[in-house]
């Protein structure tokens, strides 16, 4: 499903069940020792998505662990992101060398608790969003905000390894499936280059909302 607002060049690997007989690998195993089955019927459905996405790229599987604030640590030459919320999980990996960041998310398609959109939202896009909602009513563009909020973040963190704030980024969201997160904050450089904002694609079927976002690696620049 993920994989219509991606490149092709994206490999995608999503369930919307968790499949019995699944376990952690052994190194993944203290990361949800602790957790309950939910938790941990999540962590391994998503990361067995995570390595069938690895193999699709021609990558043996590998133990999937987290770093820093929880970012999933993918294996060398690859970056990724990985999602899941209930009736859904998913993983998209891509080639550093074709990719600089990805960034995805999932949410099931309802709107928001009383009290969220106030507190992720800045003012300008909560008056943008109550219009959406004015005018395209078939869609909770709230809890779509909020997905593409996380999806920045997700694209954020491995480009700068720091914190981004809900109000940090200014997101717009475009009726025709888009959006544009434009940074409030100094980003990363990429190819000399500041970056200023991330865009991304949403899409909404099937009881979800998923957002996506696909940054190009730049071209290395030969000597």
């Amino acid at each position: 499903m993920i994989e219509q607002i991606l490149p092709s060049a994206v490999a995608v690997a999503e369930s919307f069940t968790d499949p019995a007989g699944l376990t952690p690998l052994p190194e993944e195993e203290p990361l949800v020792a602790a957790a309950v089955e939910k938790r941990r019927r999540e962590f391994t459905t998503v990361r067995h998505c995570a390595r069938r996405a690895l193999a699709e790229l021609g990558v043996a599987p590998v133990p999937i662990l987290s770093g820093t604030r929880g970012a999933p640590v993918w294996p060398d030459g690859i970056v990724g992101s990985m999602t899941h919320c209930d009736g859904y999980r998913g993983a998209v990996l891509g080639r550093a060398a074709a990719f600089a960041t990805l960034g995805v998310d999932a949410e099931p398609h309802a709107p928001l608790p009383e009290g969220v959109l106030e507190a992720i939202a800045l003012p300008a896009e909560q008056a943008r969003t109550a219009a959406l909602a004015a005018g395209h009513p078939g869609v909770c563009w709230d809890r779509l905000l909020f997905s593409a909020k996380e999806s920045v973040y997700k694209a954020w963190f491995p480009l700068t390894r720091r914190w981004l704030d809900f109000s940090e980024a200014d997101i717009s969201l475009d009726p025709a499936g888009t959006f544009v997160a434009r940074l409030l904050v100094s980003g990363p450089v990429l190819g000399g280059v500041p970056v200023t904002a991330f865009t991304g694609r949403f899409l909404v079927d099937g009881g979800l909302v998923l957002t996506a976002i696909a940054v190009p690696a730049v071209p290395a620049v030969a000597d």
